[in-house]
């Protein structure tokens, strides 16, 4: 792989698959600016990225459910690099109710997050994508695509942005590749937040092993690969993809 001296800022990188995207991308000699809400996270990755002892990384606090926030964070990232490479669009959230239980202020805050603050970004970086024929990663997830109870504001959210990777692939190229990462179940921080209580988590946990053939979580590290092979020149054949690394959760 082959990312040594490119310029990619990665959205939700304070932990997760955004923090081993970035990890990962900083050990194949890129520069990285790690972007999310929490300045505690974002150290530790920071911290994972200099323990690795490779690449150049800078750390841009922001919420990009806040367009202010995400216009300062694209400035920033552009007086520092001098351009970019590569923008994952990684950051995301679950809140999971039943529709008559559901908090319409939750679909609003998903949206921004999901959609509405990518967008914004790929706007911002469009020019110098196109002028480095660059590259756009979406982390998505499965629930795009898989109906499932309880969790029609979040799945339509991921619906959206699925659509939107395969229409942008179609109007920006062949100046820049837009390709979507689905991620199944992986163990991340995320799950903390979707069940009400430790029984609940469990369940939950349970059901979704239950439903993935390879019989268990995946980990952020196997999604980062896959989401850098689509940021380097490898993947220069590659636009419009939706791709599925759920174990099996879609077969």
């Amino acid at each position: 792989m082959s990312l040594e001296g490119k310029a990619f800022l990665i959205t939700g990188a304070g932990s997760g698959i955004g923090a081993a995207t970035a990890v990962r991308a900083a050990a194949g000699g890129a520069r990285v600016a790690v972007l999310g809400r929490r300045e505690s996270a974002l150290t530790r990755t920071m911290t994972a990225i200099h323990d690795g002892g490779a690449g150049e990384a800078i750390m841009v606090p922001a919420d990009l459910t806040d367009p202010v926030d995400v216009d300062r964070a694209a400035a920033v990232t552009l007086k520092e690099f001098g351009g970019l490479d590569g923008l994952v669009n990684n950051a995301g959230i679950g809140r999971f109710a039943p529709i008559g239980e559901a908090d319409c202020k939750d679909l609003q805050y998903m949206f921004d997050l999901h959609v509405r603050g990518p967008v914004q970004l790929i706007q911002r970086f469009v020019p110098s994508l196109r002028e480095r024929r660059g590259s756009i990663v979406n982390v998505t997830s499965v629930a795009g695509d898989l109906a499932a109870p309880g969790r029609s504001f979040y799945g339509a959210t991921k619906a959206a942005i699925n659509h939107l990777t395969r229409s942008l692939a179609r109007e920006l190229a062949p100046g820049i590749r837009v390709n979507a990462i689905l991620p199944g179940p992986v163990d991340t921080p995320i799950y903390d937040k979707v069940a009400g209580s430790p029984e609940e988590l469990d369940r939950l946990r349970a059901d979704m092993i239950a439903l993935t053939p390879l019989g268990r979580f995946g980990r952020p590290e196997e999604i980062a690969e896959w989401i850098c092979q689509l940021l380097d020149d490898a993947g220069r054949w590659v636009t419009g993809a939706l791709l599925p690394i759920d174990g099996g959760r879609c077969a």
